[in-house]
């Protein structure tokens, strides 16, 4: 597993968090019974905090990938303007952002899940780096 590298949330941020646990929308429940099953062998965390006020709605540590789901609300008023503000953000540290409508997960979540997957696998590095300081790492037999 990487060092995760996403910004630690606040406790303003983790309280909220929690809360967004207890009231996820249908599109959300559909996504995170998928995403549990560690497709790929990825582990994703649901509403993790970070920063001052935010949740990440999905997180995989290892891809640096947040998946945000979109629902009707995020094309009104200032809302485009935040999530751009938020995506550019996280992207100054380290952290991609994939967009998924709503929409899309009810109408053929089996076609956002292949996607989602994909970029995760995609944003892996090719190894894990050696531990600072460490040995090399073994190979998959145990032998040096």
């Amino acid at each position: 597993m990487l060092k995760d590298i996403a910004p630690k949330g606040k406790a303003t941020a983790v309280r909220r968090a929690r809360e967004l646990r207890r009231k996820m929308s249908l599109p959300e429940v559909l996504l995170w019974q998928e995403l549990r099953k560690r497709p790929g062998k990825l582990k994703f965390r649901r509403q993790r905090p970070t920063g001052k006020e935010l949740s990440l709605d999905f997180y995989c540590g290892d891809a640096r990938l947040t998946i945000e789901v979109d629902g009707e609300g995020h094309s009104r008023g200032d809302r485009p303007q935040r999530d751009l503000a938020r995506d550019a953000w996280l992207s100054r540290n380290g952290v991609m952002t994939l967009r998924v409508p709503a929409s899309e997960i009810l109408k053929d979540l089996d076609v956002v899940m292949r996607h989602i997957l994909a970029v995760s696998i995609a944003r892996l590095p090719l190894h894990h780096p050696a531990a600072p300081g460490g040995p090399p790492p073994r190979d998959e037999l145990g032998e040096e």
